[in-house]
């Protein structure tokens, strides 16, 4: 079925129109006369459905969908002039002049926009929206799951909206293929899936950004952490330390990430690769942004994470952040990371610092068939530090963890050392060792030695612990 059959399908009228309910009930008797009828039924009409049918009257939303190829803007002018001559009409006279204006936003949103859930994406405090076909709708604000008073008339409503989302991108939804990934024109990352794989209906999940990166400094104003983590982490940045940002999902990995890249000094150059475009550089003067692109409708043309990583290493980059390692391009990254490109940064979906070591032997085993201590030896020089972030019971998303990463050349294995911890229901964390790196830190001239000094009594004094 086509996207303009989806939009006429899920148009039809579900029930009879107010001039059919009129015609109905002219033949009973003893009853009000037919316009005393027609009126008292109208506080009930006034919806956006109604004054869907009656625009669909006047405009055919098939000259809507082959205007918007054309012209979107004179599109959209046209239906609005649609709806104000709808709604001149007699019948709609007991309608306010707020309710009217509201109908016609509505049913523009329907038609071009996003529908019922087109305010929610806009509004930056929502970071998650899961669309459980027409049955329910629900949103995620300050780490809490809301249930929306929004609805979807039907499944064939949300079909129309996943496919006046991936239709421009070139991608297709159907039972041959019933699991997508997309984008919004916003940077939201889109997932929808269909019937057979979802046999309740279509699911749409769509995860929000905000339109500016966050800093380590509103991090700290957030109590993600405290000043003193922050300093640390910045010195990292600077000292062209490789950091891993390691969590579960929805714990806030790419927004520190983000934050982390902010710290990277303007001279350098930064190439970003990323399944969906996701991290934002609004300051920062030379960033170059690669996106992997999936296979098309004939199987053809997918360009992976991995591809990308390789191709990178042929840009010239002083910096190389990958937005999450997934599978094979974690060999690549280990490469680049110990042959080079130090002050590298990624995420990784782990339940701890010693986890991201499994994670990452585990996906390059699918690239490569190399021995576990090789690889170990490799993520031992190729990671400086792991950076955990956690999701508290309250919703709350805190920095849980920090951990140094070394090889064992004895036992021939990874070492994770964890230098930081903080409790889910701490305020703050304690450190549990100096970390290392503060003595390459002051070589480098990144931070002078009566600073550092400094900066550990405060760290170690009871008050930040």
């Amino acid at each position: 079925m086509t996207f303009l059959e989806r939009v006429q399908k899920a148009e039809a009228p579900k029930r009879p129109t107010v001039a059919g309910a009129e015609g109905s009930e002219r033949g009973l008797a003893g009853g009000a006369p037919a316009r005393e009828r027609v009126f008292a039924e109208q506080p009930r009409a006034f919806t956006v459905e109604a004054l869907r049918r009656c625009v669909q009257q006047r405009l055919p939303f098939e000259t809507v969908a082959a205007l918007v190829a054309e012209n979107p803007e004179r599109a959209r002018n046209e239906l609005r002039l649609a709806c104000r001559q709808v709604l001149a009409e007699p019948r709609w006279d007991r309608c306010s002049v707020e309710r009217k204006r509201r109908l016609t936003d509505e049913l523009l949103a329907l038609v071009f926009g996003l529908g019922p859930i087109e305010e929610m994406v806009y509004d930056e405090s929502i970071t998650e929206i899961m669309v459980n076909g027409s049955r329910s709708i629900y949103f995620e604000r300050d780490g809490k799951l809301v249930l929306s008073e929004a609805r979807f008339d039907d499944d064939e409503q949300v079909r129309v909206l996943i496919d006046r989302i991936i239709e421009p991108l070139g991608r297709r939804l159907d039972e041959a293929s019933p699991m997508v990934n997309a984008r919004l024109p916003q940077g939201h990352r889109v997932n929808a899936i269909i019937p057979p794989l979802a046999p309740d209906g279509p699911t749409l999940t769509i995860r929000a950004f905000t339109r500016k990166a966050m800093t380590l400094d509103e991090m700290v104003q957030r109590d993600s952490f405290d000043e003193i983590v922050s300093r640390f982490l910045r010195w990292l940045v600077l000292g062209r330390k490789s950091i891993v940002v390691s969590g579960g999902t929805g714990s806030g990995k790419t927004t520190l990430l983000n934050a982390l890249s902010c710290c990277i000094p303007p001279d350098e150059r930064i190439i970003t690769i990323e399944d969906a475009l996701e991290l934002k550089f609004d300051e920062h003067p030379h960033v170059v942004r690669l996106e992997a692109r999936p296979r098309n409708a004939e199987g053809l043309g997918e360009v992976t994470i991995r591809d990308l990583v390789v191709n990178a290493l042929r840009m010239r980059p002083d910096r190389i952040v990958v937005g999450e390692c997934r599978a094979g391009e974690a060999i690549d990254m280990l490469q680049a990371m110990a042959t080079g490109h130090e002050g590298s940064l990624t995420t990784l979906h782990a339940n701890s610092p010693a986890d991201v070591v499994e994670r990452m032997v585990t996906m390059v085993r699918f690239a490569m068939d190399l021995p576990v201590d090789a690889i170990e030896m490799q993520i031992g020089s190729a990671f400086d530090h792991v950076v955990q972030v956690s999701r508290g019971p309250d919703g709350s998303r805190y920095l849980s963890a920090i951990a140094e990463c070394s090889f064992d050349g004895e036992r021939r294995r990874c070492v994770m050392n964890t230098i930081y911890e903080r409790g889910p229901f701490e305020p703050s964390g304690s450190w549990k060792e100096r970390p290392s790196c503060l003595a390459d830190l002051v070589a480098l001239r990144i931070v002078e030695e009566r600073e550092v000094k400094a900066w550990w009594q405060q760290a170690c004094s009871p008050r930040s612990a």
